[in-house]
């Protein structure tokens, strides 16, 4: 059912790593792109590309002959290369009557409620108007504290985003493997039902190092999407006409059902910028009842962040059991603890709407 499900996706979402769209030497393979494009214009429907390649398409221009290593000069390659990027994009979708556009997304779009909002009208809009969504990470500007960490994890963001009917993950390896595939008898894994399909496998060996993901994180972004209801292909870019009509490859099966993207973030790839320590009754008020975090019930605040940032709820033994996005800045909140709502109309600490259980 997964299978059919990804080629008969009315809405799709395709990732591609870098990997697949660069020469030997790091830079921006046109032949490869090109092919890409191919395959998934062929396929028609609805289509959100979120490509890798922008650093990549910036190291020529600017005379770089490897990917550099410090931020300052990867973003440089990012923001010249990015357009670079879209340009060819556009040129190879223009050949079959298509047009697109460019996305730059950061982690605050998926975790702010507003910029969230924004994001998925954008996105709607676009794919209204047969526009095809090319998405990347923001690197011109984001930092490591606002960073998705790789497309991957975006990627399975951007499918809730839009509500995909189903995400492929397009790399240079052609699937999930139960040990490392440059070694005779490893054997190409064709499903993944659940996590307990994942239990003993070194998912370092299990793939491709390249690229800034990685298989682990390719595991990981398939883990977010299935878990809310979204099925997943894992294929080779090489073979992405076949991966498009769902074959081949390591299909992952839904094994939750679809929630909020933005609470999806919080749940498997925000990074907490603190921790706010419960009494037993704020736990169980959380945990149990579903309810809003009250400054009343918060007995300790550690850490720097500002409102609208990701904390972890933990318990009176300080272990977590939930994150939350905070309504108030880490400096305001010692004044608050024990205080009852109803004083000076106080807010939630956390609104039940912006907290994950763990």
């Amino acid at each position: 059912m997964s299978r059919t499900a990804v080629a008969t996706a009315q809405r799709l979402v395709v990732k591609v790593g870098s990997s697949s769209l660069t020469t030997a030497e790091g830079g921006l393979d046109g032949s490869r792109l090109d092919a890409l494009v191919d395959a998934l214009a062929d396929r028609g429907g609805e289509l959100v590309l979120v490509s890798s390649g922008a650093i990549a398409a910036g190291l020529a221009p600017l005379g770089l002959s490897r990917r550099p290593r410090d931020l300052a000069t990867l973003q440089a390659a990012a923001s010249v290369g990015q357009s670079l990027l879209v340009q060819r994009y556009a040129a190879a979708f223009a050949r079959h009557g298509r047009t697109v556009g460019q996305v730059l997304l950061t982690a605050d779009d998926v975790v702010r409620r507003s910029h969230y909002r924004n994001a998925q009208t954008t996105l709607d809009r676009l794919l209204a108007l047969g526009v095809v969504p090319i998405v990347n990470e923001n690197d011109a500007v984001a930092t490591e504290e606002i960073r998705f960490g790789d497309n991957d994890r975006l990627a399975a963001l951007v499918a809730h985003l839009v509500r995909a009917d189903a995400l492929v993950l397009l790399s240079d390896v052609d699937g999930l493997y139960d040990g490392d595939p440059r070694r005779p008898g490893a054997r190409l894994i064709d499903e993944v039902t659940g996590p307990d399909d994942l239990v003993g496998l070194d998912l370092r060996a299990a793939g491709s190092a390249l690229g800034s993901g990685g298989m682990a994180s390719k595991v990981d972004a398939a883990g977010m999407a299935t878990a809310a209801g979204v099925p997943v292909l894992l294929a080779a870019a090489s073979s992405a006409g076949t991966a498009l009509r769902g074959e081949g490859g390591t299909v992952f099966a839904p094994t939750g059902t679809r929630s909020s993207g933005r609470l999806l973030w919080l749940a498997h790839a925000s990074t907490p910028r603190g921790r706010l320590v419960l009494d037993d009754g704020a736990v169980a008020a959380v945990c149990e009842r579903r309810l809003s975090l009250l400054p009343a019930g918060v007995t300790a605040v550690e850490g720097t962040f500002d409102a609208g940032d990701p904390v972890e709820l933990v318990n009176p033994a300080g272990r977590p059991v939930a994150r939350g996005l905070v309504a108030y800045d880490a400096a305001e909140l010692p004044a608050l603890l024990g205080r009852s709502t109803r004083e000076l109309g106080l807010r939630e600490v956390v609104h039940r709407d912006d907290i994950v259980l763990l």
